[in-house]
């Protein structure tokens, strides 16, 4: 492994980039806001394990493909986009009658995370990032083969990275019970966490790199 010394900046840089205000905080709060704390930390889980993704093609140097092919990254952008547009929609759209509201909780949490595993793999962003960072913390003269130092690695970035998106469900959801209390505030922060998705897809749309 690197040396001490490397780790402990590895360590700092991450818990920077990590709590720093970025789309994953918004996503999971969004998803807090629009379909409850349940579906916030399923959503929180997705983003994890679809974070392991780009972790292993950052490891095996696929993700590098991205950064040499304009068009696959370009591509990558604008179906993640469009995703995270539509899941927008289908919150703004969805209407839910109280009787069904046990059975379409547990149901909208299954869906929260398995959007959420579709939303990171098609995020090149992520990509790019653990491809630009990680090499900079890897030793080749270390005793571990560089493949097995980017995966510990990445594993500790993304684990950084979920204990913040945790927090921004926690705090959402304080925020959400708030405002269900309010009785039409709860309708309130469904349209919230929707446009949310929505505005989020269309900045990934637009941005240029």
């Amino acid at each position: 492994m690197p040396s001490w010394e490397l780790l402990l900046a590895f360590l700092a840089a991450t818990a920077v980039f990590a709590y720093m205000p970025g789309p994953a905080m918004i996503y999971t709060s969004a998803q807090t806001l629009a379909r409850g704390r349940r579906a916030g930390f399923m959503a929180a889980l997705g983003i994890h394990l679809g974070g392991y993704a780009h972790v292993a093609a950052a490891a095996l140097g696929l993700a590098a493909v991205l950064s040499y092919v304009p068009e696959a990254y370009a591509a990558l952008k604008l179906a993640g986009a469009a995703y995270l547009v539509w899941l927008g929609l289908s919150i703004l759209r969805r209407k839910l009658e109280v009787e069904d509201l046990p059975q379409a909780l547990s149901r909208t949490a299954r869906r929260a995370f398995f959007e959420s595993v579709a939303v990171e793999v098609l995020n090149p962003k992520t990509a790019l990032f653990f491809i630009a960072f990680l090499p900079q913390f890897v030793d080749p003269g270390a005793g571990l083969p560089v493949t097995a130092q980017f995966m510990i690695l990445g594993t500790i970035v993304n684990l950084t990275f979920s204990s913040a998106d945790l927090v921004c469900v926690l705090l959402a959801s304080s925020i959400l019970a708030r405002l269900r209390r309010g009785g039409a505030m709860g309708r309130l922060a469904k349209i919230a966490g929707g446009s949310l998705l929505v505005g989020l897809g269309v900045r990934l749309a637009l941005l240029r790199d």
